[in-house]
């Protein structure tokens, strides 16, 4: 399990308690991307796929595989690149001992409020706008909802996804999602009389998250692996719940 360190935005000045995610290795032991504590993080103000991945090494077999750069989700809305060591910069010692790890591939584990009756959740790497959709998608059914179904053509509505009992955006751009697309999303839910669910790659603007909380909107963010994480009590109750 990774542990924890200090962050500031360097925006707003808030502070914050981010610990790295944790990954399965091919192997099946838990893998971190190892965190530079004395770095400052940096606010991600454009993207590109390459800047997006990083290097880790897993400490039980060695092997090198690519994982998601470290992301800190500010509530002002700025997105911040957490630094990772290097895979050439020796590693601090550890423990003695240490659990040895179950040679079981794992999955990326489920947010502390989900169901124990659901299986694992398996995302899908986004790596193209259509991938988040396609992440999205997978989770809504993963969550229960039943016959949710992508438009070829996105609508004018914006609504990417629908359902019997659902409609959902996704928002993959760079931006912190806006007041404009949570509240178009409310007014398409109420007239379809539909649970409404956001998800965005690179968080919320204070005021769409205020609105959304109001409105009682689930809220997610999604990494580079496709795994949705819940960032107000909506999400958590939908998550707690079948649908």
């Amino acid at each position: 399990m990774s542990k924890s360190m200090p962050v500031r935005c360097p925006v707003c000045r808030r502070d914050h308690l981010y610990a790295a995610p944790v990954y399965p290795c091919a192997c099946g032991a838990p893998v971190a991307p190892p965190l530079l504590r004395a770095a400052r993080p940096e606010p991600i103000t454009h993207r590109t796929w390459t800047d997006d991945w990083v290097t880790v090494r897993c400490t039980e077999c060695e092997r090198k595989d690519q994982w998601p750069q470290p992301e800190l989700g500010c509530p002002c809305g700025t997105v911040l690149r957490i630094p990772v060591r290097p895979v050439s910069t020796p590693a601090p010692p550890g423990p003695a001992e240490r659990p040895r790890p179950s040679r079981h591939p794992s999955h990326i584990p489920l947010p502390r409020t989900a169901v124990v009756s659901r299986p694992s959740f398996r995302p899908v790497t986004i790596r193209t706008a259509r991938d988040a959709v396609t992440a999205a998608a997978l989770y809504l059914k993963w969550l229960g909802f039943r016959d949710v179904i992508q438009p070829e053509v996105r609508p004018v509505s914006g609504i990417d996804l629908r359902g019997p009992d659902v409609v959902a955006l996704v928002d993959p751009t760079t931006r912190p999602t806006g007041l404009r697309a949570v509240e178009c999303l409310w007014l398409n839910g109420l007239s379809s009389s539909s649970t409404s669910v956001l998800f965005s790659l690179a968080g919320y603007a204070d005021d769409a998250r205020a609105r959304a909380d109001q409105l009682g909107i689930p809220l997610f963010v999604m990494d580079l692996t496709g795994c949705p994480q819940p960032v107000n009590a909506p999400a958590d109750e939908l998550i707690s719940t079948d649908a």
